[in-house]
């Protein structure tokens, strides 16, 4: 796996881009802007289903209006996310917060996949409650642990100096 790690890295656009004086920064800038508007938007979707936010507006609401920019912003993360992976894919390889990011990366997945159906697809149901479900309030408790935990891990990506 290594070896793939090392091959992606040494391809000409990986290099470009993480020896370029302009495009690395510019695309971390924008990774962060998307982590700025996806995360605060999931921050503000889990808040609401736990009732602490936006009470008066109905879930449906909440979530109808995010949903352009949780996906605008989704697309920015997970495309630049790409792309700076992929250039300093070696150096990621051994990093142990690149694989715990992408642990918890994993299981955002899953969570979104368990919970859709029952709650982030269930909107209409649930602005008729006058009670949140505990399945509503875990999900939307343990998808904020698991994006602090994502966001967490990312951010100490760059402070990891590997052992001579």
């Amino acid at each position: 796996m290594f070896a793939i790690f090392q091959w992606l890295q040494g391809t000409e656009i990986a290099t470009a881009l993480r020896e370029s004086a302009y495009m690395y920064p510019i695309v971390m800038a924008l990774h962060l802007t998307g982590m700025a508007i996806f995360g605060g938007l999931i921050l503000m979707t889990d808040l609401r289903l736990l009732g602490i936010v936006l009470r008066g507006a109905t879930i449906s609401e909440v979530v109808g209006q995010f949903r352009i920019w949780k996906r605008v912003g989704l697309a920015l993360v997970a495309g630049c996310g790409i792309l700076l992976a992929w250039a300093k894919a070696e150096q990621y390889y051994g990093n142990p917060y690149f694989w715990l990011k992408m642990t918890f990366l994993l299981l955002v997945g899953v969570h979104a996949l368990v919970f859709r159906r029952s709650v982030y697809r269930n909107t209409a149901k649930l602005d008729n409650l006058k009670v949140m479900p505990s399945q509503v309030k875990w999900a939307a408790g343990f998808s904020l642990c698991l994006w602090i935990g994502l966001v967490s891990a990312g951010r100490l990506i760059g402070y990891y100096e590997p052992k001579p």
